[in-house]
């Protein structure tokens, strides 16, 4: 898991404990990776005036490490200047508009050939949204009238849409509007800085000149490249999203970037050298020498050995040599690719909705298909389990739900979505099937009530699945149709459950919340998810005997279930399936290899006996949570 953020801190050179690599191949790599730098350097001041080598923290969106020169990106709005224009030059504005216009939509399409190959298509598929935004009848008409009516300034008027814009979507409690109010502000600064570059004699491509590392305040596509289209090497931000369009972008194309980095943009100037660490989550500003060598040689390194990490290489057993399995949960393909490379043995949970929530428009079953298959292949003829898509009305995704419910969590939200939009429903399942006909599908669905629900799916999946056969395409095996275990009512009806699923998944985070009335993104209310209530535990214990005695595949998966505080109760309730987000490996295997299993029952012995969080206090202190 990652960090939270933490504060600046200042690191001297001299504390540094690695051995800086002097002979074999590890100093010819440092040479030679040095020299892809070297302009780097040369942007520093000379030693003596340099300022002190720091360290600053943030949020891993994109693991891998990036040496070079900051590039400062930022564009401030609020600064542009909303003069007016006189009534003769009002046409001129508006044929400058309609220029700039062309040229962003030029360059939005050459950066998309540029990224065929590159990025998965679905994910190129984002730049198209900042295309519909330069056709935009509403951004163009509010633009222009008040250039026509206001005589303001193109650049004012750009900046005011796009602020006004920006101050709505982010008073609403919507993730999918916030992000639109993101592409937005991209589009229109793509513009702005094409007025800009038709003033002004151009400039070498400054991206050419050394390794780049971008600094700004967000994180931003229209930053992420040049306006030739030339990308940066790394990316740093101070704000961000780690489930933005730009993040999206980062990590298909596997450029090293942090978010949530307190302090960055007073901390870093332009023309300083920066070493980004995505996979430790901290960017080391205006390093030394030694410094600057042992990361320029662990970069060659990683460049030269896509091996799987030490701590991923032994198999996973509990301190007394219980075995315990860890499967990937993922997004994108990326993610997938990440849980290959530390040798995890399938992906225990896809999430499906990333290609419902970068457009407008509903993903086509050949679009479906193309991303489904995508995963598979990177997979590698290892177990996949696809979740059915699981948006609520908060997301204001138009052909899934009209308007915003009062309370989006207990409204049309997972499976009753789907059921209540029986057409995307049977084309998410037709994708399935015809990306996996040559094995059996495993499809979880997510928040499950009862059996009338999983029933009612496992009949549409049959009638799909006979209209390929009439097709003529030859489906070998049927799909197992599993749930997530994640409403009370899951709990309550958890033996009609297992009778009737193939398999079973505990979405811990959901469980949690809901069994506990306590949402978990209301920051008043953090302390009810630091650990485990003891009434959960109870409902774990009751799930996980339930299909032991089944026989049913049971699994767990969410952020508060690779928690090292929690993994013991886990393990002590007799889960031994976990899935869990490849950013988190490392931790949640440290957490395991730790715990002592009979420790881990014997606190959760206890635990079932407890009345209150409180009462687990003498536990923790008295078992440690079972960990060394």
């Amino acid at each position: 898991m990652t960090d939270a953020p933490q504060p600046p801190t200042t690191e001297p050179a001299d504390d540094e404990t690695a051995e800086p690599p002097s002979t074999g191949s590890q100093a010819s790599a440092a040479e030679s990776t040095r020299d892809a730098a070297g302009a780097a350097s040369e942007a520093l001041p000379p030693k003596g005036q340099q300022a002190a080598s720091i360290v600053l923290r943030g949020r891993a969106v994109a693991p891998g490490l990036a040496i070079g020169v900051a590039r400062r990106k930022d564009y401030e709005l609020s600064r542009v200047d909303m003069q007016r224009v006189p009534r003769d030059r009002i046409e001129h504005e508006l044929n400058r508009f309609h220029q700039a216009l062309s040229d962003s939509k030029d360059q939005l399409e050459t950066l998309k050939e540029r990224l065929r190959g590159k990025v998965p298509a679905d994910h190129a598929r984002i730049l198209d949204t900042h295309v519909s935004y330069l056709r935009d009848s509403v951004f163009l008409s509010d633009v222009e009238n008040l250039i026509l009516g206001e005589q303001m300034s193109l650049e004012g008027a750009i900046a005011k849409v796009i602020q006004d814009f920006d101050r709505i979507f982010r008073l609403v409690e919507s993730d999918l509007l916030r992000e639109r109010a993101v592409d937005l502000r991209d589009v229109g600064i793509r513009v702005l800085r094409n007025l800009e570059r038709a003033e002004v004699a151009p400039v070498e491509d400054d991206y050419k000149k050394a390794e780049t590392i971008l600094v700004a305040r967000e994180l931003s596509i229209v930053d992420m490249f040049n306006l030739a289209g030339n990308e940066v090497h790394g990316i740093v931000t101070e704000a961000g999203s780690l489930t933005s369009h730009a993040a999206i972008l980062a990590r298909s194309m596997r450029i090293p970037t942090l978010t949530a980095v307190d302090g960055l943009l007073s901390q870093v100037e332009d023309g300083d050298l920066l070493i980004v660490d995505a996979a430790e989550g901290v960017v080391r500003v205006r390093p030394d020498d030694v410094v600057c060598d042992q990361f320029l040689a662990t970069r060659a390194a990683r460049e030269d050995a896509a091996l799987t990490p030490e701590w991923a290489r032994s198999p996973l057993r509990t301190a007394d040599g219980e075995p315990v399995t860890v499967t990937a949960t993922c997004g994108n393909l990326p993610e997938v690719e990440s849980a290959l490379g530390y040798g995890m043995p399938g992906i225990g949970l896809y999430r499906t909705e990333l290609l419902y929530l970068v457009d407008r428009e509903p993903p086509t079953i050949e679009t479906l298909v193309a991303h489904f298959q995508a995963i598979l292949d990177r997979a590698e003829g290892k177990s996949v389990t696809f979740r059915l898509l699981d948006i609520d009305s908060g997301l204001q995704v138009s052909y899934l739900h009209a308007d915003r419910e009062q309370n989006p969590g207990l409204g049309q939200v997972g499976v009753r979505t789907l059921l209540a939009n029986e057409s995307v429903l049977r084309r998410q399942l037709v994708a399935i099937l015809r990306a996996t006909a040559d094995g059996g599908a495993r499809i979880a669905l997510p928040k499950v009530i009862d059996c009338g629900e999983l029933r009612r799916v496992k009949e549409i999946l049959f009638e799909e699945r006979f209209a390929l056969r009439k097709q003529g395409l030859e489906v070998e095996a049927p799909a197992q149709v599993g749930v997530v275990v994640e409403t009370p009512a899951a709990c309550l009806g958890i033996e009609d459950l297992a009778r009737e699923a193939d398999f079973l998944a505990i979405g811990l985070d959901s469980l949690q919340q809901y069994l506990l009335a306590a949402d978990r993104d209301n920051v008043a209310l953090s302390r009810h998810f630091e650990r485990l209530h003891p009434y959960v535990v109870q409902a774990l214990e009751r799930v996980t005997k339930v299909c032991d005695d089944a026989g049913k595949p049971l699994s767990v998966f969410g952020v508060t279930a690779v928690s090292p505080e929690n993994v013991p109760f886990l393990l002590g309730v007799g889960l031994r399936h976990f899935s869990t987000a490849p950013v988190a490996l490392e931790g949640f295997m440290a957490a395991v290899r730790a715990t002592r299993l009979q420790d881990a029952r014997r606190a959760t012995e206890l635990a079932l006996e407890a009345a209150c969080p409180s009462e687990l206090d003498p536990i923790m202190r008295g078992y440690g949570h079972g960990l060394s």
